[in-house]
């Protein structure tokens, strides 16, 4: 294990004593709020604090095991060398998880999440395109056991989505999407085209996590401009015959957020603001993600709907994300919700770059 991380975790053995100290005082057990922030405290060091313990001695044990081999006699020899092999495939294991636990932690992991994604250059192919893509993350929403449902949409006449926005409910689902944003192009022959030539098209796909409702009551009511208006739809009995159609437009920002899938324009108001409050928040932090870039390279991008992160060439079945130089020749499975082998890779390849700079800045 290499001595900066040794460094970082000794400082978590040494932090769990102070803890334990802090939460045995009748002081603190009194503060039932500060009481709670070092529980919590607590319980994220002690998770690493036992891993690390675990670690020391499993290293110990190894120590033991080759002083073993080299002076036992043959009869012991075997013993000694599983021993070894135990030890040193435990050690590895538990590196690669104690690293991970150092990592710098998104808080916005945890959250839900919005995706929007956009029709761009190709016109009814770009549409089309869009609509193949909201069903595959809509796909993997139901492999991952995610609820996704679709609260914004603009179909275009041929099929698919001028836009769509859909709100994804799940475990750690904006930590697994938050990758995704940015420009998708496509290569393929379209089913209009007669003369079988491959053509290219794009999309744009924006993941942003749903802020909390502390973030919400920050808006100032007075920078809002609501507009109601009658929902589009593909006809009959289900149609809406009211204004429940909700637009919020943040002034200051100009930023607007739209819902019109419900059957009540209280609750569309109410999705509308969500979606507007996480628009204004990802906006802030596509802000600070572009200054970060400026001051350390390595990321995997900002994010933003200008970058083109992502191929899909479908007469090669070729999937390339362009960030991590990450090809797969299994496009069709990846179409229909497959993604584990991207996201795991995207998230493998931020693991890494944030363990680098951790030494960096420990080193300097």
């Amino acid at each position: 294990m290499k001595p900066f991380l040794r460094q970082q975790l000794a400082r978590y053995a040494d932090r769990l004593g102070e803890l334990e100290f802090l939460l045995s005082r009748e002081d603190i057990m009194k503060d039932m709020k500060q009481f709670l922030v070092l529980s919590r405290e607590h319980t994220e060091v002690s998770a690493v604090a036992s891993r690390w313990a675990r670690y020391s001695q499993r290293e110990a044990d190894l120590a033991a095991a080759q002083d073993l081999l080299r002076s036992a006699d043959a009869d012991m020899t075997e013993m000694a060398q599983e021993e070894i092999d135990s030890a040193n495939a435990e050690l590895q294991q538990l590196e690669g998880e104690l690293q991970r636990m150092l990592l710098p932690k998104d808080p916005d992991d945890a959250r839900n999440a919005f995706m929007e994604i956009r029709a761009g250059t190709g016109g009814d192919e770009s549409a089309l395109f869009a609509g193949d893509l909201a069903r595959m993350y809509t796909r993997y929403c139901e492999r991952r056991g995610w609820k996704a449902e679709i609260i914004s949409e603009s179909p275009s006449e041929l099929g698919g989505y001028k836009e769509v926005v859909i709100k994804i409910d799940g475990d750690n689902v904006y930590g697994a999407l938050k990758f995704e944003s940015g420009g998708h192009r496509v290569q393929r022959v379209p089913a209009t085209e007669t003369q079988g030539r491959i053509h290219t098209s794009a999309c744009t796909v924006a993941v942003l996590a749903e802020p909390d409702e502390a973030v919400a009551i920050q808006i100032n009511p007075a920078d809002l401009r609501i507009d109601t208006y009658r929902a589009s739809g593909a006809g009959g009995q289900h149609i809406n015959k009211t204004d429940s159609a909700v637009r919020i437009t943040h002034i200051p920002t100009g930023i607007v957020a739209e819902c019109q899938e419900g059957r009540s324009q209280h609750g569309n108001k109410a999705q509308a603001m969500k979606v507007l409050t996480a628009r204004i928040h990802e906006k802030d932090r596509s802000e600070r993600a572009a200054k970060d870039a400026a001051e350390r390279k390595g990321l995997i991008g900002t994010g933003d709907r200008s970058d083109r992160i992502r191929t899909y060439n479908f007469p090669q079945g070729r999937l390339t994300d362009h960030r991590i130089n990450l090809t797969l020749y299994k496009l069709l499975y990846i179409m229909e919700g497959d993604l584990d082998d991207v996201v795991q890779a995207l998230q493998a390849y931020e693991a890494a770059q944030q363990l680098a700079a951790l030494e960096v800045g420990i080193g300097a």
